[in-house]
């Protein structure tokens, strides 16, 4: 091996180490936008934690619930005022809409919390299930947001592994969580389970996005579809140009 040679490969090196960084940042942003941040976090934990805080003060049903409805149209307020996304608290706001729509229905406070552990559930199933069919259903929620839609199905079988891996963990990971809950709701009390929900929020979740994220960072980069019908778009007005100018 040259003196001259040695750099080239250094550079090489570091060409792939930049474009490594470069996926996993990517990858980490687009994880980032999908799952609502940290932001989403808080917007999917506080309704939940302000009706079982008001009910486990004072038993009061109609309180709690009214109390986290309103933290979580107020939250969409806040996101409306912001012209930011409002997708994650929109599915706050129905999610306790259900909620509270069950437990004023039944006159039993447990019930509240029914909706989303029934959510979670089918979820869980439809993470497993849709990998069992080929297509995983992470990678239809993450496909648009790496600009690569559906190509990852037929052309870019390394990372149709890496969305299997990760829709079994989110399933696996979701299904764990009903087998805590369920017994609960049947056993426990409401404060009990509503603690309990409170507390299996987000290290779950955690859990599953960073798993997600190591799939990812491991498998071929997304292929742009959106860039190939820009870039057939042109070359088909290349061509239409070329041709008229031919005439």
């Amino acid at each position: 091996m040259t003196s001259l040679d040695k750099p080239t490969e250094d550079t090489t090196d570091t060409t792939t180490a930049d474009a490594e960084a470069d996926a996993r940042a990517v990858t980490e942003a687009a994880l980032f936008e999908a799952f609502g941040g940290l932001r989403g976090m808080v917007e999917t934990v506080l309704p939940g934690l302000l009706f079982v805080t008001i009910y486990t003060i004072n038993k009061d049903l109609h309180m709690s619930a009214i109390a986290a409805l309103a933290v979580s149209l107020v939250l969409v307020v806040v996101r409306l005022a912001m012209k930011d996304t409002v997708k994650h608290a929109f599915s706050g706001v129905f999610g306790v809409a259900f909620g509270v729509v069950f437990a004023m229905m039944t006159g039993n406070a447990k019930d509240f919390y029914l909706p989303g552990m029934l959510y979670t559930l089918g979820l869980g199933l439809a993470y497993i299930i849709t990998t069992l069919c080929g297509v995983p259903l992470i990678g239809l929620i993450l496909g648009p947001v790496f600009k690569e839609n559906l190509s990852w199905r037929k052309r870019n079988p390394g990372r149709k592994k890496a969305y299997a891996k990760a829709s079994y963990a989110w399933g696996a990971i979701l299904l764990a969580k009903c087998a805590i809950l369920f017994p609960l709701y049947w056993w426990a009390d409401t404060t009990q389970l509503g603690w309990v929900l409170v507390a299996l929020k987000i290290p779950p979740f955690l859990l599953a996005v960073w798993l997600t994220w190591v799939f990812l960072a491991k498998a071929p980069a997304p292929i742009d579809v959106f860039a190939e019908m820009e870039a057939a778009e042109k070359a088909e007005k290349e061509r239409q140009a070329g041709a008229r100018s031919a005439n």
